[in-house]
């Protein structure tokens, strides 16, 4: 069974649901030589005793990068690859758009250069100055946001065209003036429900607090998994890392939204 696109949980209304995820829990649980402890699948209830086997399921299993899979009880696009398998939801690694695959063709040649900050941890360095430079700022600063408006830059000249991404190094800034310029904008809690409805080329924004945040592009998308190219990151996918890196995020983890300019 494919995944609904939304969350699965207690008092789920859907008996069909309900039955299936009951029979996936039965098996890889290995619950149904025990009567006492086998989910009835006829029953459409998802309760207590369900959410319970949930956590139980989330506690024993990880998702497909390796990582603990929330234990919650809930039965998001992770939980739920990790019952009917990775085919059951939604993949993506090709941006739909001409400038957003070209951008992210740029994104991707930048990594594949490893640029880092010189000196180590100084916001400096022949590209990341372009960079900040480009986006209108003044080196050593933060320039992760800066790094994705050079790349949209790039691919906008390349395309002769002219930029649709507004011209900041801020992303938070970004998130709140990306309408303006025609963007659409993905609530994070609306992507953990549905991940799908993220796509390849879309820049991911990040909410630290204290006017503080972080970004990257999309790259692929794995039911609730991300492969992102981010500035400014390493390995440890802080937002103060020195260089531009590829790397492995849930969808979970962006607690902003996402930000969509194709057809801009």
């Amino acid at each position: 069974m494919d995944y609904p696109k939304r969350v699965i949980k207690a008092g789920e209304a859907n008996a069909a649901i309900v039955r299936a995820v009951k029979l996936q829990l039965n098996q890889k649980l290995v619950l149904d030589a025990d009567p006492a402890e086998r989910l009835d699948p006829d029953n459409p209830e998802f309760g207590p005793r369900m959410k319970q086997l949930v956590k139980l399921f989330q506690a024993r299993n990880v998702d497909d990068q390796g990582r603990p899979l929330k234990q919650d009880g809930e039965i998001g696009a992770l939980t739920w690859a990790a019952l009917f398998g990775g085919e059951s939801v939604d993949t993506s690694d090709k941006a739909s758009d001409k400038l957003l695959a070209r951008a992210l063709k740029i994104a991707a040649g930048e990594e594949k250069k490893k640029v880092r900050e010189i000196p180590r941890n100084s916001n400096r360095g022949p590209e990341v100055d372009e960079y900040l430079k480009r986006a209108g700022v003044s080196p050593g600063l933060s320039w992760c946001c800066a790094f994705i408006y050079w790349c949209f830059d790039e691919a906008a000249k390349a395309g002769n065209r002219a930029n649709p991404m507004v011209k900041t190094a801020g992303c938070l800034d970004h998130w709140r003036r990306a309408t303006a310029k025609g963007a659409r904008r993905i609530a994070a809690k609306d992507a953990i429900a549905d991940p799908s409805l993220v796509r390849p080329g879309m820049v991911f924004i990040m909410d630290h607090g204290g006017g503080k945040g972080h970004t990257g592009f999309v790259e692929s998308v794995n039911g609730g998994l991300l492969t992102t190219i981010e500035g400014n990151t390493d390995a440890s996918r802080t937002r103060e890392g020195g260089g531009v890196y590829r790397l492995n995020r849930k969808v979970g983890e962006i607690n902003a939204g996402y930000i969509d300019y194709s057809g801009v």
